[in-house]
């Protein structure tokens, strides 16, 4: 298996940022296997979704009406609302697996793989991206 992370910077407001770029560039010297996607965050998750045609705001609206930003969280650290941010893992996976034939990711013609971050506490995330052949 062949593994290595890249750092992303989110900012400070909730983001949907694209990873396909780096995940095809990760993968594009190889051959048939499987690309599995991680984020070690317990504040971000990843999902695939069409990016960049207004359903990266529209994931961003669902998860504020699912897990509003208020003060009804246990978890009181951070920011308010911080707690919600902690449920979205369980929401917004923090790991996935796409199928790799040829070096080339096997997403539909309009998936992107997308991270996921409302944690406007942590600027900086880490995805860890790994390889393993088929």
């Amino acid at each position: 298996m062949r593994s290595e992370t890249i750092t992303i910077r989110t900012g400070a407001d909730a983001r949907v940022h694209d990873l396909t770029d780096d995940c095809a560039g990760f993968v594009d010297r190889e051959k048939d296997g499987l690309l599995h996607v991680f984020v070690p965050h317990a504040t971000a998750g990843l999902a695939i979704i069409e990016a960049g045609a207004g359903s990266d705001d529209d994931l961003l609206t669902a998860l504020d009406d699912i897990l509003p930003r208020d003060d009804r969280w246990r978890h009181h650290h951070g920011s308010a609302g911080h707690g919600r941010d902690h449920v979205l893992p369980a929401f917004v996976a923090p790991s996935m697996t796409i199928p790799v034939l040829g070096g080339t990711l096997q997403l539909g013609r309009w998936q992107s793989i997308c991270l996921v971050d409302t944690n406007v506490d942590n600027a900086e995330r880490t995805v860890r991206l790994s390889f393993l052949t088929g």
